[in-house]
């Protein structure tokens, strides 16, 4: 596998030649030399002997400084690198060496701050130095037998997101090491009357895929004070790329703790069914100045304006240079160590419609080498101008010519349930008019139908994705507000009772639709964040799951986790190509502004169910909407869900009394049933 990945390089990238010292000024940047080998970074052989390697080409000296603790005191002995070739600078030290190193360049005859070099695998708290550590030596007992859960099709995958904090934060979760990776591994937790908690939850509630806000290294957290309710982060300032954040570790200290219960995360995972995906945001830095990337070589891996200042894209300060050829292998080479050091099965891109095209495809084959099943999605846009052309990064429009990589479609989240910033539009569940090809956009899967008018749609005016696998449906997410909060901003004189009942439509919409469905968890027990539109470093009070809402809204979340049944169980709701779609998903004619109605028709997918009729009724009032003439039983009807049928509607039925906010799932009974 890495034999193939270093030939894919070979073929992907030039090979320059150019001397590996020199200073900054003495070559642009596109003439740096190319490092094609698999070993940057802190490398070990069979004796535990270990090389680190560190590719800093305008560097004209480069130090090893070592320490015996990973913060504070003086270096225990300083030693000079030796030039490797191809920019690399590398020293080795013998088998049994252990404690911390940063690494200093000399440019320009200015000696930069130290650093943990940019490859740094195992870290010290707060992940200023590298540790010296292999961390193929940190693992869980049983690891080596760690297995992937059998996934037959993308289209099967239910992702559900999460922080590993929020998840076990709350006092009343029953889990013991709450806000840590370990919360995770806890089994058979319970809360507030007696509801499942934690692991046990995300086991119930029926998701395949746990997406886990970033858990690399990351910069807003001071690992070194105890926890505390009121510093918290969501993860989005990287620090470290190849290192899990310390903060959720119970010692970030030892270098070797995060690195073992972040697999033991895993491995649990794993072993009850559940792939795990983790938030990857390679798109900027917590700071671009004090960052080992500038650092070691200055203004190679980030983007500038024409003004020679950094660009900004990510509205975060600075944007990463993806398309730079030793920046895209870090990127493939960071993904491809999470899969296989840590066995993780996606990976989501924060603003992935920042990196460019190239760098993205490059990721997906280099984890296809590793195991083809592993899902790859993210953000198909921007935060702002880039001086990179559009038609080179990976944003939505750009999907053709990305093979078997997934994007979120805004075009359905907004149609669902109004703007994301606009918070008085209510959506089309909330009866705003002029939506309802937006969701019908998402109900396809983004791709090519012959009954969409694509000019009334939202955002996109043609189908981005080639098959439903590269759509990413949901109507909410950790950004923005979450969705039983929106719901109550835009629809202010609806009661309880009917926000319960644009929430259940809401998400009815998304795990009825083709393409890979996708929610926050909490959702399914109406979690709100009391109104808060950015929490990403707001305290636990405003972030953590509240089980208590779960024991007061049994209900709701009965429907929800009968509703991710439902879409398990019947493949008409997840075909596997736009063909299928096209064939089988017929959208009825005629139905009154407000209502979208649609029939899976020929057992789509190989169903048993011969045709499957879906409503949607987007209206406050009921609605009697046409369908084909038959016999029907109805299936789902709003919050109640019984496949064998809630009732049975008489013979011959034309129309059907659509209740206001609602949705209706009925299946079609062939002509001799009873």
């Amino acid at each position: 596998m890495i034999r193939f990945l270093l030939l894919f390089f070979v073929l992907a990238t030039p090979l320059l030649t150019k001397a590996q010292t020199g200073t900054a000024d003495d070559f642009p940047l596109a003439k740096y030399p190319v490092y094609q080998g698999p070993d940057l970074g802190l490398t070990f052989d069979r004796t535990g002997q270990g090389t680190l390697r560190v590719w800093a080409p305008t560097a004209e000296e480069m130090r090893l400084n070592l320490y015996a603790a990973g913060v504070g005191g003086t270096a225990t002995a300083v030693r000079e690198m030796q030039p490797g070739g191809a920019g690399v600078w590398q020293a080795t030290l013998p088998a049994g060496t252990t404690g911390f190193y940063t690494v200093q360049a000399l440019i320009d005859g200015e000696l930069r701050a130290e650093v943990a070099d940019p490859y740094a695998r195992a870290v010290g708290v707060n992940g200023r130095r590298g540790a010296w550590l292999d961390p193929a030596t940190a693992y869980p007992l049983g690891w080596d037998q760690d297995l992937r859960p059998p996934l037959a099709a993308p289209t099967d995958i239910l992702v559900g997101e999460v922080s590993v904090r929020d998840l076990s934060a709350d006092p009343q979760s029953g889990i013991k090491n709450q806000g840590k990776y370990l919360g995770l591994t806890e089994l058979n937790t319970t809360g507030p009357g007696g509801v499942r908690t934690g692991l046990s939850h995300l086991q119930e509630l029926g998701v395949t895929h746990v997406h886990l806000l970033p858990t690399y290294d990351f910069a807003a957290i001071d690992e070194s004070l105890p926890p505390s309710p009121s510093r918290y982060s969501w993860g989005y300032d990287p620090v470290n790329y190849f290192v899990p954040e310390g903060s959720y570790a119970t010692n970030a200290l030892d270098p070797a703790v995060r690195i073992r219960e972040y697999k033991q995360l895993v491995q649990t995972l794993h072993d009850r069914q559940l792939r795990v995906v983790a938030d990857v945001v390679f798109n900027h830095v917590a700071d671009a100045g004090t960052s080992a990337f500038e650092q070691l070589v200055p203004g190679y891996y980030f983007r500038h304006n024409a003004d020679g200042k950094l660009s900004n894209a990510t509205a975060c300060g600075n944007e990463v240079a993806s398309e730079r050829p030793m920046v895209r292998k870090l990127i493939v080479d960071c993904v491809s160590y999470w899969a296989r050091e840590y066995h993780v099965d996606g990976f989501r891109f924060d603003l992935m419609g920042v990196l460019d095209v190239e760098t993205m495809r490059a990721v997906r084959v280099a984890l296809d080498q590793q195991d083809n099943s592993i899902f790859v999605y993210g953000e198909g846009w921007a935060a702002g101008p880039s001086p990179l052309p559009e038609a080179q990064r990976a944003v939505k429009a750009n999907l053709p010519r990305l093979p078997r990589i997934a994007a979120f479609g805004d075009e359905l989240r907004d149609g669902v349930k109004g703007h994301y910033a606009r918070q008085a539009e209510a959506g089309f569940v909330g009866g705003q008019p002029g939506l309802e090809e937006s969701v019908k956009f998402g109900i396809v899967a983004a791709t090519q139908h012959p009954q969409l008018d694509y000019t009334k749609v939202n955002y996109s005016k043609a189908p981005w994705a080639t098959t439903p696998a590269q759509a990413l449906n949901y109507v909410a997410c950790h950004d923005d507000r979450v969705l039983w909060d929106k719901l109550k901003i835009a629809n202010p004189a609806a009661s309880e009772e009917e926000l319960i009942k644009m929430d259940a439509l809401c998400n009815t919409i998304v795990f009825t639709s083709q393409g890979v469905p996708f929610i926050p968890i909490g959702d399914e027990f109406l979690r709100t964040k009391k109104g808060a539109a950015n929490s990403y470093n707001l305290p636990d009070s405003i972030n953590q799951l509240d089980w208590a809402r779960k024991a007061k809204y049994r209900a709701v979340f009965e429907f929800y986790r009968q509703l991710l049944a439902l879409r398990k169980a019947h493949p008409a709701f997840r075909l596997p190509t736009q063909e299928a779609i096209a064939q089988h998903l017929r959208f009825l004619p005629g139905l009154p502004a407000g209502t979208i109605g649609y029939q899976l028709v020929g057992h789509a997918g190989g169903d048993v169910w011969q045709t499957i009729t879906v409503l949607f009724n987007g209206t406050s009032r009921a609605a009697t909407l046409p369908v084909p003439v038959g016999t029907y039983k109805v299936v789902l009807r709003g919050l109640d869900i019984k496949p064998s049928g809630l009732a049975t509607l008489p013979a011959t039925t034309s129309k059907v009394a659509v209740p206001g906010s609602t949705a209706l799932i009925l299946v079609q009974q062939p002509p001799s049933a009873k």
